[in-house]
């Protein structure tokens, strides 16, 4: 809160000419995005009528939303005048996934009467995505530390002009251990991606790393995307709140 100023009657007043805040639509994107990676999984290894465009145009759509907001955050600091910490735990980590879901779209575009034709389509997939993993696995790392200095450095907690999360502002551990939950469950799957690579085939049973690198990144993209939704309110609240 020492980022903050305030206005003459201690009210709380933030200079939103110089931060602009775009997180919200980031949010949704972002769990829209795991969501979408765990289906495309699951239409993979059932293989089912599997339409590789329809997926391509998916992943593009949210990666060009990520790519963007998550490039322009990287590159200019928005927040840099009260929540500097936030341009590089948003920032950074939606350009990662941004970058990767582009990469995904342009493969299942180009690639699609390959796909088609394939006999196993999740091999052929797998062993592709295989080079990527490293990154995936370096990106959950860099997640957990985001997790760890959410609860070290207690942040995320909401300033109590903003709806709703406002309401827990004097128990700032509680969004703090909230929002550090959500990136480490994305970390875990981040983690366990190279390893559920390994036997993911049509042609045998999902092994138990896949199994649960789908549930943390099916739970924690109902979670983003909820709670982004809910930012749009939020967020919009504390802008009135707090405009002076």
């Amino acid at each position: 809160m020492d980022d903050f100023f305030t206005g003459g009657g201690g009210d709380l007043v933030i200079d939103w000419t110089t931060m602009p805040t775009y997180n919200t639509i980031m949010s949704i994107a972002a769990g829209a995005g795991l969501l979408l990676l765990v289906s495309l999984g699951r239409s993979l290894h059932r293989d089912e009528r599997f339409r590789s465009e329809g997926w391509a145009l998916g992943a593009g759509v949210l990666g060009v939303l990520l790519t963007l907001t998550g490039a322009h955050m990287t590159l200019t600091w928005p927040f840099a005048k009260y929540f500097p910490f936030d341009n590089i735990i948003f920032g950074e980590t939606s350009l990662g996934l941004g970058v990767l879901l582009l990469a995904a779209a342009f493969y299942l575009w180009k690639r699609a009467a390959v796909l088609a034709d394939a006999e196993d389509r999740a091999e052929e997939v797998a062993a592709t995505a295989k080079p990527l993993s490293v990154f995936v696995f370096g990106l959950g790392l860099a997640l957990f530390g985001i997790a760890a200095a959410g609860i070290v450095f207690q942040l995320f907690a909401a300033p109590a002009e903003e709806p709703v999360s406002g309401a827990f502002a004097q128990w700032p551990w509680l969004e703090a251990s909230f929002m550090s939950g959500l990136f480490a469950l994305v970390g875990l799957g981040a983690v366990l991606f190279p390893f559920a690579l390994r036997s993911f085939s049509r042609t045998r049973p999902l092994s138990g790393t896949a199994k649960t690198m789908g549930v943390v990144w099916a739970i924690a993209g109902v979670a983003f995307l909820l709670f982004g939704a809910l930012n749009f309110y939020t967020h919009i609240g504390l802008i009135v709140n707090t405009m002076g």
